[in-house]
């Protein structure tokens, strides 16, 4: 056993040499490496993944575009434009309610969107089947405002290939929650039949974690914690943890890290001590700082994280 009480470091790659060399090499505009990195990685999942990390580079607008002109029969510099031009956007929106946003930051997120989904198009013109350019843009229909059908399509675009591309329905269910273009119903019902048809061992069943905390932070002090700890939601997280992470098919992949954490701390939430002890067991100190930033200020992710798993396991075993 590993010292409970010794705070461990957020490794924001998750530990996985491949991501922390594609976030090098996009700093050092080293095209190569970047390439080579993607190539090493070519199921759709595992590309996705790496795409989260390469559009949170910083300065990757600066220079790619020269790398598009230089190479403009390759499809991948193109694809990470669009896909880092997505979360370009939404830095100049910014995280506030759309009330609180400036008309500026609004002219900027359209302008850098509208950006993005050239580039990503482009991408599925040469290429229907990519689908991570279509993961993108099903993330982007959210800002875009695009139509109900618009977006379901570039959802369907990405499951056509890859059935249970777990950000892709990351990002669907975004798109169908409340404040968004959806409701809570609509969120609800689509995470449950994820939850149905996903493989044992796989990670499409935690996408329960996400509609539940979604839910969780709409609610007012005190019916948010009734709600997390109610039979339903319980019931939902240990499903979700025995059909994923827990399962004895489960298998370490790239993303995982994440995944067991927002079950652990669900399952901390709701009260399920036990569960939460075996899905602490699984992560050991592979800590990330989402989804413990929900309950903590930042800077303090990898402290609650270790309180929490004291707790647990006072509590669960």
């Amino acid at each position: 056993m590993w010292p409970f009480s010794r705070v461990p470091d957020i490794d924001p790659t998750h530990g996985d040499p491949r991501a922390r060399a594609l976030i090098t090499a996009l700093g050092a505009q080293d095209r190569e490496t970047v390439r080579g990195v993607f190539a090493s990685l070519p199921d759709p999942d595992g590309r996705a993944y790496l795409m989260e990390f390469a559009s949170e580079v910083p300065g990757v607008q600066d220079w790619i575009g020269r790398w598009v002109a230089d190479e403009p029969g390759s499809t991948l510099p193109l694809l990470i434009q669009g896909c880092h031009a997505v979360a370009w956007a939404w830095e100049a929106r910014g995280g506030a309610y759309a009330k609180d946003t400036s008309a500026d930051q609004f002219a900027g997120f359209f302008e850098r969107l509208a950006f993005a989904e050239k580039c990503l198009k482009q991408v599925t013109e040469r290429d229907p089947s990519d689908t991570t350019a279509w993961t993108w843009l099903t993330t982007s229909a959210r800002g875009s405002q695009v139509g109900r059908d618009e977006a379901a399509a570039r959802f369907d675009a990405v499951v056509k290939y890859a059935p249970e591309h777990l950000i892709a329905h990351r990002q669907r269910l975004q798109f169908l929650c409340e404040k968004w273009s959806g409701s809570h119903g609509e969120m609800f019902a689509f995470a449950h039949e994820a939850l149905a048809r996903s493989t044992p061992g796989g990670l499409l069943a935690t996408l329960m974690v996400d509609a539940h905390l979604e839910y969780w932070a709409r609610l007012p002090s005190g019916e948010d914690e009734a709600h997390i700890r109610s039979a339903a939601a319980r019931r939902d997280l240990v499903v979700a943890a025995q059909h994923s992470v827990l399962n004895a098919a489960f298998r370490p992949v790239f993303g995982w890290p994440g995944r067991a954490n927002g079950l652990a701390m669900t399952l901390f939430m709701a009260g399920e001590y036990g569960w939460a002890a075996r899905v602490f067991d699984l992560i050991g100190d592979h800590v990330t700082r989402s989804p413990w930033n929900y309950i903590t200020a930042s800077g303090n992710e990898a402290r609650r994280f270790v309180e929490a798993r004291k707790d647990a396991y006072a509590f669960g075993r």
